[in-house]
């Protein structure tokens, strides 16, 4: 399939990681190589990161596209990121900026073997990439109390606590193996008049993929990372789209004496951008530099 996927905030990540040619960069989240492609173009050298090969592969096609000979490619988890860097480059190496982009690209969304979205029926496996947690295993097998609090802290449900026991009622009567079978107990849980702007099962969705992927573990360990391998004046840009990771990345920044913020506020996406890319509407943008 085709991968299209629009960068959220390009232009402030860019203007907080002030690119110069022939310095070094990381882009955690690869994803479409929006934010990648924008670094090589500026003669910077990128050493860019995903678990996804459809990511990956859409990336070796654009870099042979458009003849990029400074981007290298990783199919890792960015967790990872310090040994990813000895792999890759000399002992000692800093580099002038470091991005994450914590969202879910609209490919990933939009592809129909992934059950990251609930439109239509697909297995339930939102894995990035090779994992030690399955979606279905959890759906399956997770205690009541369990799916209530990832529910509540991932999802941020008010309602957590009677769809959790409504997915525990119903795997009892036959496993929850697809997309559908989950929403479906969602809906059926849900009154109609709680069905608003979003679908009742999107919260729900979210939550699972966070705790599939262990997304905010993988976050805080690569912070200090992250901060650790930057040069003196080097830039850390993160866009986060959940209140859990944007508190994160708060807390980190204020905690490092290493790091100086840029950002008092959050920086949040444009009205035209938001206009263009709805998906843009939750980004929170938050950059440090290195003192």
């Amino acid at each position: 399939m085709t991968y299209q996927h629009v960068p959220v905030m390009l232009k402030e990540v860019l203007e907080h990681l002030q690119v110069k040619p022939g310095k070094k960069y990381i882009d955690c989240t690869l994803g479409g190589a929006g934010y990648t492609t924008a670094i090589a173009e500026k003669k910077g050298k990128v050493l860019a990161i995903d678990l996804d090969d459809l990511a990956l592969n859409n990336a070796r096609k654009i870099i042979e596209d458009r003849k990029l000979k400074n981007v290298i490619l990783v199919k890792d988890n960015f967790k990872n990121l310090r040994e990813i860097v000895v792999g890759e480059f000399p002992a000692g190496t800093k580099f002038s900026g470091i991005v994450l982009d914590l969202g879910l690209s609209s490919a990933q969304l939009d592809d129909i073997e992934r059950g990251f979205s609930f439109k239509g029926s697909r297995p339930l496996d939102m894995t990035f990439g090779p994992s030690d947690n399955s979606t279905e295993e959890i759906v399956n097998s997770y205690p009541l109390l369990e799916l209530t609090r990832i529910f509540r802290e991932y999802g941020e449900e008010r309602r957590a606590y009677p769809i959790a026991k409504a997915i525990v009622q119903g795997r009892k009567k036959k496993r929850i193996k697809t997309t559908t079978d989950l929403v479906q107990i969602v809906e059926e849980c849900v009154p109609k008049r709680f069905h608003q702007r979003i679908h009742p099962a999107t919260k729900i969705f979210q939550a699972l993929r966070m705790e599939t992927n262990t997304e905010l573990d993988s976050l805080s360990q690569v912070l200090p990372s992250a901060s650790d391998l930057l040069e003196k004046g080097g830039r850390l840009v993160v866009v986060s789209f959940h209140s859990g990771e944007d508190r994160i990345v708060k807390r980190y920044f204020k905690s490092d004496e290493g790091l100086e913020i840029l950002t008092k506020r959050p920086l949040i996406a444009g009205e035209e951008e938001v206009r263009v890319n709805s998906r843009s509407r939750s980004a929170k943008l938050r950059a440090a530099q290195k003192v």
